[in-house]
């Protein structure tokens, strides 16, 4: 059997317990994945807006798995501090709790027991096919900041100290070391 084929059918088979009928623990699957992305966004993607986008479905339907969680006490909204006009989504503590519930926490189980090497080529393996097929389909997926194009790094030096600043190139804003290593749908990789 062509392997890459059968990876794919294996992928397939995964995916069912991303994507399924009904609900689980009293959220459908589209609301699973929105609590789950923005409890590992950065500030920039933590909106209506890219929710949508990581979600892949329109802002009204975005709009409406935001009330929900919200309803459900999992999720608030809050206008930024710096536009009014934008709304800043935050997984709240009793959303954070109720992530231990995640129906993928059985996949990350699975992988969390494999060898670190292993981990790490399982995650390039995935990072690779989702950059070939963006290049095919002329698209950006989601990703760490770490990675991006738009990433900026400036080490200095005194008196033997290395200290290390981060900015966004895109948004034109310091980043801080613990956001670079969270989920940004703005992401572009870079080019080889």
């Amino acid at each position: 059997m062509n392997l890459a084929r059968e990876s794919i059918e294996l992928l397939e088979q995964a995916a069912r317990i991303l994507w399924f009928e009904g609900t689980k623990h009293g959220l459908r699957d589209r609301e699973w994945m929105a609590l789950r992305f923005l409890s590992r966004a950065n500030r920039f993607s933590r909106t209506p807006s890219a929710l949508a986008s990581y979600v892949g479905t329109t802002r009204g339907t975005a709009s409406f798995i935001i009330g929900e969680l919200e309803r459900l006490g999992y999720l608030e909204r809050k206008r930024s501090a710096t536009d009014k006009r934008s709304v800043m989504l935050s997984v709240t503590q009793q959303g954070k709790k109720f992530l231990v519930r995640d129906p993928v926490n059985v996949l990350v189980e699975a992988i969390a027991v494999l060898d670190d090497d292993v981990k790490t080529r399982f995650r390039d393996t995935f990072r690779h096919v989702l950059d070939q097929s963006d290049a095919a389909e002329q698209r950006h997926h989601t990703d760490v900041c770490k990675r991006c194009i738009f990433l900026r790094e400036d080490r200095t030096t005194t008196d033997g100290k290395t200290t290390v600043e981060f900015s966004c190139r895109l948004f034109r804003a310091p980043i801080a070391e613990t956001e670079v290593d969270l989920l940004c749908t703005s992401f572009e990789h870079h080019r080889q």
